[in-house]
């Protein structure tokens, strides 16, 4: 990994911190890093890619609420 590209990832994971701002570690593609924000009402997926790229994409709540039949639905339509 570039040092530049490490720093400008830490310095990111150290503003999350000082701001205190929950975050996770992931990795789900060999060419990134992933960090996982959460914060009231969003879901931020922030993918540092190994060619310098910064790929970032937002789940927003849209208000709606479920009840646990709703569970059902999980399985039924995304297990193998």
């Amino acid at each position: 990994m570039n040092i530049d590209r490490f720093k400008d990832i830490n310095s990111f994971l150290n503003e999350l911190e000082e701001r205190k701002i929950f975050y996770r570690l992931s990795k789900t593609r060999p060419e990134s890093i992933m960090v996982e924000v959460a914060v009231p009402g969003q879901r931020w997926e922030i993918e540092f890619m190994e060619n310098g790229e910064i790929e970032i994409e937002k789940f927003i709540c849209d208000g709606s609420y479920y009840d646990v039949t709703e569970l059902k639905a999980l399985f039924k339509d995304f297990s193998d």
